[in-house]
């Protein structure tokens, strides 16, 4: 424990992590979410920012926000709202430019994702010299939890038809919980044109002819607590659209 809190420390001087969380709807889970960031940053020593980017949220997720920066301050909480939704990519985009990390960090804002593994990303960045990090479900004690067996089906089964299709390198393609060094990010996010759910797949799928390393940690997903989930049948019918737009062009 001594030595990976000292390696922490010397992390702490030269690299910085910023949180990119587009927000929609997400008043109830905001500040537990930020709350758990703070914590788990805080423990294990590496400097951070959190950049909330809150697409309109009629529910007033933004206000929230504004009192999560007062409590915390503006140098750890940085908001960077927009009028109206306007979707993920264009959302990692907008927050990019205001990050000031050399490493970005995306994650659901839902609680489906736990601050907890973040310190095992940066860990193994550190190890690997990896261009990005990703959180996989499907490997080693990776899971999913309060999904019934229709989430679970399509979840698997979208996994499955993109690993044959695409054979990307990694065992987890429509997960949304990384770690990227920053112009890493930059370069891909240029390079994808998808939108919803296919974005997360393709900026997999571009890493790798792009030749960058990708690193796993096994994850526990868990489904979100307060507020619907946005996964729909629209939502499915744009992702099968767009896997097979992915095979077709890469």
């Amino acid at each position: 424990m001594a030595n990976r809190r000292g390696n922490a420390k010397t992390g702490e001087k030269s690299d910085k992590y910023s949180v990119l969380l587009p927000t929609y709807n997400e008043r109830e889970n905001l500040p537990l979410i930020v709350w758990l960031l703070v914590k788990y940053f805080g423990e294990s020593g590496f400097n951070y920012e959190i950049i909330v980017i809150d697409d309109g949220s009629p529910d007033g997720t933004l206000q929230i926000a504004e009192q999560l920066q007062k409590i915390y301050g503006a140098d750890k909480i940085l908001l960077r709202p927009r009028a109206q939704k306007l979707g993920l990519g264009t959302a990692y985009i907008h927050g990019i430019k205001h990050a000031s990390g050399n490493f970005v960090i995306i994650m659901d804002a839902d609680l489906s994702h736990h601050p907890k593994f973040i310190p095992q990303f940066i860990e193994k960045q550190k190890e690997g010299g990896f261009d990005l990090v990703s959180g996989t479900r499907y490997r080693g004690d990776g899971g999913v939890y309060g999904w019934d067996l229709r989430r679970k089906l399509i979840s698997r089964g979208a996994n499955f038809i993109s690993q044959v299709l695409l054979r990307p390198g990694a065992s987890d393609l429509t997960g949304s919980f990384r770690l990227y060094k920053k112009e890493v990010l930059e370069k891909l996010v240029e390079q994808c044109v998808s939108k919803g759910y296919v974005f997360q797949m393709e900026m997999i799928v571009r890493a790798r002819q792009l030749g960058y390393t990708v690193g796993e940690v096994p994850i526990s997903f868990v489904d979100r607590v307060y507020g619907e989930s946005k996964l729909g049948g629209n939502e499915i019918v744009s992702f099968l659209k767009g896997l097979l737009t992915l095979f077709a062009t890469t």
